[in-house]
């Protein structure tokens, strides 16, 4: 009788709640790293999104490396990562959608100056007044022209918005104009009137949210961060809206999570604050993800969603 794979989870304690118990009950032998007891060696699976250091690199016999989340700049924080073995991207229709539709209400609140609407609602005033700017003269800039900004995309285009997208190399995604690589940067921020960053992390695009990217983006230009915390310089970000080059943003992601009490982003009035919420992986989904990658894995196949450990993602 074939053994039946081990899978060692290294997650959150309420992602550890919702998954363990269906994985097991799928057939797979489930341990849990810091509560259960067990041997490096036996661990076949390591499923995670921000491990320990040097947990994997003890796992000697690990046939590959699960992430439980779309970004995988969690493992790459750790120096001693195994190099040699799979680590395997989580891709949810689910997740591409909420986060699409995060973006979408965001683009709209600006576009449609709800925020100011909001204000003059509590102060009793009748505020009527024309949009300032066309919406098919609104210019959305998605930075990072992956899965998730072909699905935002997608969204945009269907409400009439101009897009643009950059990534590292062109991408053909009807009703967006590529523009792609460093050279090409400074055009695609100068097209820019909402900034929307979908960017995987990486040592490249790291703090790539800064003084001078902000100076680049036309006057009165909106940011919005979903992508991760350690793209942005928060203090770049505050000094390029007080100075009312930017109208403001709205950031779901942050340098430290939870956001500290103490941040002035959380109290500026131009600046929307949210906890991580854009989009939150579905247990429901990670358990079918990690099932048919385990399933592939066996069969000798090779799954799809590989990273590829130069690029980062």
């Amino acid at each position: 009788m074939t053994s039946r794979p081990t899978l060692l989870i290294a997650v959150t304690p309420a992602l550890v709640n919702a998954v363990a118990g269906p994985l097991r009950a799928a057939g797979l032998n489930v341990l849990v790293h810091g509560q259960d007891a067990y041997a490096p060696e036996q661990i076949d699976y390591a499923l995670s999104f921000r491990p320990p250091r040097g947990l994997l690199k003890s796992l000697g016999n690990l046939k590959a490396i699960l992430s439980l989340g779309a970004g995988v700049d969690g493992f790459f924080a750790d120096p001693e990562l195994p190099t040699h073995l799979p680590l395997v991207r989580f891709v949810d229709d689910t997740l591409s959608q909420e986060m699409a539709q995060y973006v979408v209400m965001q683009v709209l609140l600006h576009h449609r100056e709800q925020r100011m609407y909001d204000g003059a609602q509590r102060e009793h005033r009748w505020a009527q007044q024309l949009l300032p700017r066309r919406t098919e003269d609104t210019r959305v800039g998605i930075l990072g022209l992956g899965e998730i900004g072909m699905v935002c995309a997608r969204h945009l285009r269907a409400l009439g918005f101009t897009l643009t997208g950059w990534s590292r190399s062109t991408k053909t995604v009807d009703g967006v104009k590529s523009f792609a690589g460093t050279e090409q940067l400074d055009a695609f921020l100068a097209q820019s009137d909402v900034l929307v960053c979908l960017l995987p992390l990486t040592p490249d695009t790291r703090g790539i949210l800064n003084a001078v990217t902000f100076a680049k983006l036309p006057k009165n230009a909106f940011v919005i961060n979903v992508a991760r915390g350690g793209h942005l310089i928060e203090d770049d970000l505050i000094a390029a809206i007080d100075s009312g080059h930017l109208s403001g943003a709205a950031l779901d992601v942050f340098q430290t999570e939870p956001l500290p009490a103490s941040s002035p982003l959380w109290a500026h009035p131009k600046i929307t604050v949210t906890p991580h919420i854009a989009a939150i992986s579905d247990p429901a989904a990670g358990i079918q993800y990690v099932l048919r990658t385990i399933a592939i894995i066996e069969r000798g196949e090779t799954p799809d969603h590989i990273v590829d450990l130069s690029r980062g993602y």
